[in-house]
């Protein structure tokens, strides 16, 4: 009697065993920042589901490599919500049903509105600070968060275990993880992100204008003005929405540079060279203060924190880093056998460990610390 062939059992088995251990993660919304998303995760070995209303861009993204294949994926372990500002909260609710054992974070520039509609423990806001003068699912690049800072926002409820998992997931791609509350984010975006595109926008316009009158003007923009206005190439159509979501904090923002615009003209009417040198030197310093780069694993330090295994430490700890500007370059949660205690781990900078073990115990936290080298 024939000894029956059992190989082609064994592979198929063998074959879905190593599905199982694939990780998979879906990206909904796969635009530039989406695309990116997605060769990041297909980069590390992540099979990656794409959803989208534009079959077009669906297509585009799966022929340049940003996604394995369409479609929701009820096994995803997170998804990354990438639509516009506008459509952030139905996407996120549409990818947490979805997947009812996944995590869900997203990008947008806004977050408090969006936290605070989202009440769900499996949600993280997030925000990676990068993009692309390119538009589109085209412009992708799976490299684009490299050395670059991604906010996450968790809130009092947010469990541990899950900012964790969803900040390994974002610092997988190379980016800097800063946590801060909701609202305070947005604050600080209006600063950094949101009125420096309009005044760009602004300026670009001012000089479009003048170029009638005086056909060298945008012959003679060198290198300053093409850095400053740099931003203003951006996609326009995703601004109304993050004016609309963000208008408190860019009125006031826009009322602190009209004001300091103001004073500038004031001095440069009246010469008053010494506030001018003043203000330049102030704002010099301030330029070439900002942070570069990851230190070596010399200069770094863990950080030990005994917590009550419960949620809401790790992101009131993680705050409290931010609040101190202390930055942290990797955590972990080890949890006790007992199960009602844990340890956090912090690795940052060897001098700002004390800084940070000095506000911990501030707020009644017991932390050690010991170089990460000798």
């Amino acid at each position: 009697m024939a000894v029956p062939d059992t190989k082609p059992e064994s592979d198929a088995h063998a074959h879905r065993n190593d599905e199982r251990l694939v990780r998979r993660a879906t990206v909904v919304g796969v635009g530039l920042i989406g695309g990116s998303i997605g060769m990041a995760l297909r980069a590390r070995g992540w099979h990656v589901s794409g959803v989208d209303q534009d079959e077009k861009r669906l297509g585009s993204a799966l022929a340049i490599g940003a996604i394995d294949c369409e479609g929701w994926d009820s096994d995803a372990e997170i998804t990354f919500a990438a639509t516009p500002v506008g459509y952030l909260a139905e996407a996120v609710t549409e990818a947490l049903a979805a997947s009812p054992d996944g995590l869900v974070t997203d990008v947008g520039s806004v977050k408090a509105s969006l936290v605070e509609s989202v009440a769900d423990d499996r949600f993280v806001g997030g925000h990676p600070m990068a993009g692309s003068e390119q538009e589109g699912v085209e412009g992708a690049d799976p490299e684009m968060f490299v050395d670059t800072t991604w906010v996450l926002t968790p809130t009092a409820d947010t469990s541990g275990d899950v900012l964790a998992r969803v900040r390994a997931v974002v610092s997988s791609f190379g980016a800097e993880i800063v946590t801060l509350p909701p609202d305070r984010h947005d604050a600080i975006v209006a600063i950094v992100s949101h009125v420096p595109h309009l005044t760009a926008a602004a300026l670009m316009g001012i000089a479009a204008a003048r170029s009638e009158e005086h056909l060298a003007v945008l012959r003679l923009a060198a290198g300053g003005f093409r850095d400053m206005t740099r931003v203003a190439a951006g996609h326009p159509g995703i601004w109304p929405d993050i004016c609309t979501e963000n208008a408190t904090a860019i009125d006031d923002v826009l009322a602190d540079l009209v004001a300091a615009l103001s004073a500038v003209r004031s001095e440069v009417v009246a010469g008053d060279r010494k506030g001018l040198l003043r203000r330049l030197e102030t704002a010099r310093a301030a330029r070439v203060s900002l942070p570069t780069g990851a230190p070596r694993p010399s200069d770094l330090t863990e950080v030990r924190v005994p917590i009550p295994d419960r949620q809401g430490e790790l992101a009131a700890i993680t705050l409290l880093a931010t609040e101190l500007d202390v930055n942290i370059y990797d955590l972990e949660i080890a949890h006790s056998a007992e199960g009602d205690r844990g340890v956090v781990l912090l690795i940052v900078e060897t001098a700002m460990a004390e800084r940070l073990t000095g506000g911990l115990m501030a707020k009644g936290y017991r932390p050690s610390s010991a170089p990460l080298a000798p």
